[in-house]
């Protein structure tokens, strides 16, 4: 590739093994290639930026002190990980990143043995990790296992989960917490500092070594005491530093912080700690967007910017003047307009705000606002407790995310039937972040859950709808899901009305065929029925609305009418729209309906654009149309 022609130690790294002959100053100019390569290719092919370019070092320093891929590197969040991608025999394919039929833009094991576990959603890496090193232990294996969690990561439940089981069992594990900023703890200085070198040397730790030696051959301690000597190491750092920290209130290890961006320092404590018996966590500081001032400036901005000129810092915006909103900007200003109405209107997100455009709520209303991190289990039940006390949350979670708190919706929502109103961002396919963030369970896991309300706007005038619905004409749990990305009209702003729940509509007549419809993608249906009716057939077509409770009225008159009958839903077949409506004809004893369901398969479907991902699965205008000439060939 041309742009490696001129980066001078990188062209010569395919595999972590090339790095490790290499002088600390030669791995310092890998670092600094690494950040010109992920820069020069991120800025015409858009992806995760700033966490990556936070995490080079750390990447490099990993790799030249462990012995990857038998040693174990668990990413938490591909986020962090191009470098990670780059120096692990995919540089030369890194141009292809989240493209269809290119590099995943997460680790993935199918891709590469250098990838340990799949790392699409957060804060899974030590639970893996842990795994991983418990059984490394009972095979008997000199195996290093590492966890690599940061950018937000350390708030999700299953973290924690994670932390409390990791002194339970027999196991060497690493944890590498990459801080950029979270304020787990605070820097103090020229003490802290000095405790962390002396904490992580080799000497230290031999002397440490000693003494519980010699309290173990004086009958003084037992195995069942070697927490006693970490309480006592960890309560002389806390006598000294006037702190405590949370790790080493699960009895782990702790050496920290440290500077992220201090290669030589970085491999010398792995080198001191590598091969310290239980499990340890190591605190580093980072910067996100290390080496890329605009990034380092606007973290939250550079996340991931597009497509940016690399010399002046200026991100390529697509213009939309004259083009419909996007479906998150529609949900946004309406829950303000609602919002500016009633007092017991809430907004609650998992750290997505900018995603799901809650910031418009947190602007005008702060403090009924609030993004609580990377928990979305928490997040349900929060909203939950305040739907307890009175007022209305909306909690907007990203479908595939809300997956994370399935017991929450069960247990705390919906058995207790609370106005909790949860809208599903990115429902249905996403695109190039593939299949950790497709969006396209939900119906199928949603429909078996009594007392919810279930439904999906076909434009944005039945997003403000079902919200206004949701909010007054309905006093129970709700859930709306839409797509990513951008709608269907420019005159969104109508005045919203109270939808009669369980009710659909006819869009058009037909006689030859009914198509039943649910949410956006009955824009493509609608197109698609245009191309078979050139054929010479008709075709009615319906829009669901509600998945739950379904309209029996008109499953009722398409029964009555209709011997073929298909139904197409931007989701899984199973459990779907399609499942909903056989379900209905065979309880009511309609035998003579052949019913061709469209949705996904039963398959998980790669990344790639949307309009790609849609041909892929048929669920275009073109493909639609190909499956209903198919019927009705028939």
């Amino acid at each position: 590739m041309n742009k490696l022609s001129e980066i001078s130690v990188l062209n010569k790294v395919n595999i972590p093994s090339d790095l490790r002959d290499l002088s600390i100053e030669q791995l310092t100019t890998l670092c600094s290639d690494l950040r010109r390569f992920i820069i020069d290719e991120l800025c015409e092919n858009p992806g995760h930026f700033g966490s990556s370019l936070g995490t080079v070092e750390l990447t490099v320093a990993l790799h030249y002190v462990f012995n990857t891929p038998y040693d174990r590197l668990v990413w938490d969040v591909g986020h962090q990980a191009y470098s990670h991608k780059i120096l692990t025999g995919r540089k030369e394919r890194f141009h292809t990143n989240r493209q269809f039929g290119g590099l995943s833009g997460f680790p993935n094991p199918e891709e590469s043995e250098y990838d340990s576990f799949i790392a699409g959603h957060a804060s899974n890496s030590i639970s893996a990790a842990l795994g991983m090193a418990v059984a490394a232990n009972i095979k008997k294996e000199n195996r290093h296992v590492v966890a690599i969690i940061g950018d937000g990561s350390m708030t999700g439940g299953l973290a924690f989960e994670g932390l409390n089981n990791a002194s339970s069992q027999p196991n060497d594990m690493l944890i590498i917490l990459n801080d950029n900023d979270m304020a787990i703890d605070n820097n103090v200085g020229g003490l802290r500092d000095y405790l962390v070198k002396m904490t992580t040397s080799a000497a230290y730790n031999r002397v440490r070594n000693d003494v519980y030696q010699k309290f173990k051959r004086g009958n003084l301690i037992s195995d069942k005491g070697k927490n006693l000597i970490l309480r006592f190491n960890n309560s002389l750092k806390s006598l000294l530093t006037k702190q405590q920290n949370i790790f080493e209130g699960f009895n782990i290890r702790y050496f920290g912080p440290t500077d992220g961006h201090n290669l030589e320092e970085l491999i010398r404590i792995l080198q001191n700690i590598k091969d310290m018996k239980g499990p340890k966590i190591l605190h580093l500081h980072t910067i996100k967007g290390k080496g890329y001032k605009p990034a380092e400036l606007s973290a939250t901005e550079w996340h991931a910017p597009g497509k940016f000129n690399k010399d002046t810092g200026e991100r390529i915006k697509i213009s939309r003047k004259d083009q419909p909103q996007l479906y998150q900007d529609v949900f946004g200003h309406t829950l303000v307009e609602l919002a500016e109405k009633d007092q017991r209107i809430i907004g609650v997100t998992p750290a997505m705000p900018s995603g799901c455009s809650m910031t418009y709520m947190m602007k005008d209303f702060p403090d009924r606002a609030f993004d609580v991190g990377i928990a979305e289990a928490h997040s349900v039940t929060f909203s939950a407790g305040m739907a307890k006390e009175g007022l209305i949350p909306f909690c907007n979670i990203y479908s595939s995310f809300m997956q994370r708190a399935y017991d929450q919706v069960i247990h705390d929502v919906a058995l207790q039937r609370l106005h909790t109103i949860l809208c599903l961002d990115r429902a249905g396919l996403v695109g190039e972040d593939g299949p950790t963030h497709h969006g396209e369970f939900d119906f199928a896991y949603m429909r078996c859950i009594p007392n919810l309300t279930i439904a999906s706007p076909y434009d944005e005038h039945y997003l403000r709808h079902l919200m206004y619905t949701a909010t007054y004409g309905n006093d129970g749990p709700f859930v709306i899901r839409y797509p990513r990305g951008q709608g269907e009209l420019r005159d969104w702003e109508i005045e919203m009305k109270i939808l009669e729940i369980g009710k659909g509509r006819k869009l058009k007549e037909g006689k030859d065929l009914a198509v039943l419809s649910i949410g956006p993608i009955g824009n493509a249906a609608a197109a698609a029925v245009e191309i078979a009716e050139k054929e010479g057939f008709s075709i009615a077509h319906y829009d669901m609305i509600f998945l739950k409770p379904i309209d029996g009225d008109l499953l009722k008159e398409v029964a009555d009418n209709f011997t073929n009958v298909m139904t197409i839903e931007n989701g899984v077949i199973k459990g779907g729209l399609g499942s909903a409506v056989l379900e209905y004809f065979s309880e009511n004893k309609c035998d003579n309906i052949h019913v061709t369901r469209v949705g996904i398969e039963d398959e998980f479907v790669t990344h790639g654009s949307i309009k790609m991902l849609n041909k892929l699965c048929k669920l275009d205008a073109e493909g639609l149309s190909e499956r209903m000439l198919q019927v009705l060939s028939k």
